[in-house]
């Protein structure tokens, strides 16, 4: 949607003051606007009734603003953009959505203007996470392109326009030809049933574009452009840019496969091939791969299985990152804790008056009194690495300022943490 000036923009929208007009399309507007309830800035589409009531598009944007707005609360992901509300009445429908500041990936997809390789790994990563959740819902977006993925800060990515989604257990089979003709998949340009793998060969494309500044196919009209994805294979984008590893433009070749059972056949498989780029890659120009790469070493942790991907991109913003070399002592008994731990690699010793305890691997935890007891409370054991450890250090001050689900989070781990200690405890007291 293009600017446009303030002429004729509304008060109100519902229960929303409008604040300033964000953008126009053919069938819809997008306001600024403020949620005096809620205290916070909102993005509200507008769509009126002449555009629902149109003799030819109608029914579609009738069926675009209905599935977009069913979404309202169901897709809680960091990467998506979350449908607050949804309204309709004799003027006009509108939904109410998080309002994200910061341009799309389309500025990002020119020649002159192209990102760091291992920026464009970090975004491929976070889309391909957020897209695999939506897909673990039953939703399958059907139209991603750099127009509807949102770039803030530091590779912040925030997928959006879901109107065009479709629900895999309540359609079997879906045959409309919505999408966008560059971004559209095979089975899309045949008509075929489609599952997520749409939503993988779309990526694909635009992985493409933002490696090369241009879609792997070039063609005047849908019909030349639909011959050459159901009948030429795509170039490699290291064609067009020698700095893309192999194992990029494998990633690629693969997402956009035109036969399903030789493209990848799950989110996973996506998600565990670039994060392995990105463990290999560290001499890639990049902003964010470090983030990225935690977040997936994290997320193989035991410790973190029941966190969900929101919670665990907090624990990164709450947590540091910290490596020490073998035997240093991590905590001291009788010094006062204001910090726990979890281990990410390397091994530690637990011991109390120089008697081992305990030996602690990667996915426990040590220190988590701190934050369990009462203030102040001192260690009660000292803690060594026997090796070289790479760890998560969490303040008690940060683990204080955390949103309420990400500390149940960590609660419930750590419930079952002191269960598992005191079975063990009374198992070497029977002992006795």
């Amino acid at each position: 949607m293009a600017e446009q000036s303030q002429v004729n923009t509304p008060k109100r929208v519902g229960k929303y003051d409008v604040i300033r007009t964000l953008g126009e399309g053919a069938t819809s507007k997008v306001y600024l606007c403020k949620d005096a309830f809620a205290k916070r800035e909102v993005a509200v589409k507008v769509v009126s009734q002449s555009a629902m009531n149109d003799m030819g598009s109608g029914k579609l944007m009738q069926r675009l603003f209905t599935t977009e707005a069913s979404l309202a609360g169901k897709l809680n992901h960091p990467h998506i953009v979350q449908i607050l509300d949804a309204a309709i009445d004799d003027e006009f429908g509108y939904i109410v959505m998080e309002y994200v500041e910061g341009g799309t990936l389309t500025r990002f997809t020119k020649p002159e203007n192209l990102l760091g390789i291992g920026d464009v790994i970090e975004v491929a990563y976070k889309c391909a996470r957020a897209l695999e959740y939506a897909a673990q819902q039953g939703v399958i977006h059907r139209d991603i392109k750099p127009a509807n993925i949102m770039l803030k800060e530091n590779n912040d990515v925030k997928i959006t326009d879901f109107g065009s989604a479709a629900m895999m257990k309540a359609e079997a089979t879906m045959i409309d030809g919505i999408g966008t003709p560059a971004y559209m998949s095979p089975e899309q340009h045949l008509n075929k049933p489609l599952n997520h793998q749409t939503d993988i060969y779309a990526p694909g494309i635009v992985l493409f574009m933002l490696l090369t500044g241009r879609a792997p196919f070039k063609a005047d009209n849908i019909a030349s452009l639909a011959y050459q994805v159901l009948n030429i294979n795509p170039p490699l984008p290291s064609e067009f840019r020698r700095d893309v590893p192999l194992e990029l433009d494998m990633i690629v070749i693969r997402a956009l496969q035109r036969e399903t059972d030789k493209r990848y056949q799950t989110w996973e498989q996506v998600i565990d091939e670039l994060a392995a780029l990105m463990k290999g890659a560290a001499a890639l120009p990049k902003q964010g791969v470090f983030e990225t790469e935690r977040f997936n070493s994290l997320r193989k942790l035991s410790f973190f299985t029941g966190f969900a991907d929101a919670d665990l991109w907090e624990v990164l913003r709450l947590a540091e990152w910290v490596t020490v070399p073998k035997d240093t002592v991590l905590l001291r008994e009788g010094e006062k804790g204001d910090y726990f731990c979890v281990l990410v690699s390397g091994e530690v010793r637990v011991t109390r008056k120089r008697r081992l305890i305990d030996t602690l691997k990667p996915g426990d935890c040590l220190g988590e009194m701190a934050c369990l007891g009462s203030p102040g409370n001192l260690r009660t054991a000292d803690v060594t690495a026997t090796q070289e450890v790479r760890m998560l250090k969490i303040s008690v001050k940060s683990y204080q300022i955390a949103t309420d689900s990400c500390r149940i989070s960590f609660e419930r781990v750590f419930l079952h943490v002191l269960v598992a200690r005191l079975i063990q405890a009374n198992a070497k007291l029977s002992l006795v």
